[in-house]
């Protein structure tokens, strides 16, 4: 197989060592049963409810008696130079989370154990397609589809009453809302929109006609400069100028402002729903009587297309128990696990599992599956991570909330991605 290092090599890591990907580790019993260790696994962020994880730990732990699996929690912030760090080090972790953009960069370079072999027994053709297709290279199966979420947007009735705001049926009016909210509600972002907060402008893009890049002759044509991109990013910096957002800020926690009723309306992924609610009083807290939601609107009506959010898991190719770790997985990726996950907010990596999000929270099942059913990913390069481990797209947007020339800075924007796609 001829793997390049792609963002390995671009973010000056040493090659990865393939040592691990013939199943090294110690031997086990006669039976075949994989020796006893500890097992260690990265999970990023808070995504993942606590039920998985205690469930993740007690049935691997009862499934192979004598080890022991560690959750080690990591942060998406600097997340790519970790992972690259990690997985071509002696001390690298055995599962590893990443997100379904980033997972191209460490398929490609050899960094993940192949797990096309117990790629039934993770759930074979009803994994999503997409992050399949995210997580493969060359044919091969690398990072199974852990769960997925497509942005909503949460909102205040009360405050869009008080304000005389109607729910928007257009992109124009989504903007020209968050201007009229930030006006009747002094003190309150319309729209919370921090600068850093590249996901939630894609879409303004994307309704635009525009694209980040686009491949022709064998090369990539980032596009951010094109009239369509621009129109979108333009609009994307009037919702920012009436937004009470750090110009400088990120959407980690997006939610803590809006549940406190210091912004009308939240786009966030799906799951950000259990953070809005978690511990309300629904009969003294007045958030709990007026959360609404809505897909977000496209340019000419209907749901916008949205960015698909979500996570691949992997095995990391170094990894001294790579049977243990596929049986840590083979858990993560059953019936019960992800439907804890789905409990919790997140779309199941299994589409037969999709009605139990549904289940969960019945009044943003419909909401969810507009958006989903438009959501887009970025740049299919194994080499995207490099531009989201640059922090390129959240340097411009805060530039671009700060007031800056779009045009200018869109064209700037261009050159780096290109510089770095075609690398």
């Amino acid at each position: 197989m001829n793997k390049k290092l792609g963002a390995l090599a671009l973010l000056g890591a040493s090659a990865v060592v393939l040592a691990g990907c013939a199943g090294g580790g110690t031997s086990g019993g006669s039976d075949g049963t994989p020796a006893a260790a500890e097992l260690r696994v990265w999970l990023v962020g808070t995504d993942t409810p606590q039920d998985a994880r205690d469930y993740l730990k007690k049935t691997f732990e009862a499934d192979n008696p004598g080890s022991t699996l560690v959750i080690e929690e990591q942060q998406w912030t600097g997340l790519v130079d970790k992972l690259t760090t990690s997985l071509s080090s002696s001390d690298t972790p055995d599962i590893v989370e990443m997100g379904n953009t980033q997972a191209a960069a460490f398929t490609s370079s050899g960094a993940l154990l192949d797990i096309s072999d117990i790629q039934g027994d993770l759930g074979g053709d009803d994994l999503l397609p997409g992050f399949v297709e995210a997580g493969s290279w060359d044919g091969k199966l690398y990072a199974a589809p852990y769960y997925s979420g497509a942005r909503v947007v949460f909102y205040n009735t009360t405050q869009y009453q008080t304000a005389g705001a109607t729910v928007p049926t257009t992109l124009a009016e989504y903007v020209s809302n968050a201007g009229k909210l930030a006006t009747a509600l002094p003190g309150v972002s319309g729209v919370y929109f921090p600068g850093k907060d590249w996901y939630n402008a894609l879409p303004f893009i994307w309704e635009n006609g525009g694209e980040i890049a686009v491949q022709k002759d064998g090369k990539w044509d980032a596009q951010l400069s094109s009239d369509a991109s621009v129109a979108g990013i333009t609009q994307v910096q009037e919702v920012m100028a009436s937004s009470l957002a750090p110009k400088d800020g990120d959407e980690t926690e997006a939610w803590v402002p809006f549940r406190t009723e210091k912004a009308a309306t939240l786009s966030a992924p799906s799951w950000a729903y259990w953070s809005i609610v978690a511990d309300e009083d629904k009969a003294a807290t007045p958030l709990a009587n007026s959360l609404g939601y809505f897909a977000l609107p496209g340019k000419d009506g209907g749901a916008a297309k949205v960015f698909a959010g979500g996570s691949n898991i992997g095995i990391a190719a170094k990894s001294a128990h790579p049977d243990l770790a596929k049986s840590a997985l083979e858990i993560m990726l059953s019936d019960d696990y992800q439907t804890i996950l789905a409990k919790g907010g997140l779309v199941p990596a299994k589409k037969s599992l999709g009605g139990d999000v549904a289940a969960a929270t019945p009044e943003l099942a419909k909401v969810i599956a507009e958006s989903a059913a438009n959501a887009k990913l970025t740049p299919a390069s194994p080499k995207w991570a490099d531009v989201e481990a640059k922090g390129l797209l959240q340097d411009f947007f805060v530039k671009v909330a700060q007031g800056g020339d779009v045009k200018a800075l869109a064209t700037d924007l261009d050159t780096q991605i290109e510089s770095i796609l075609n690398g």
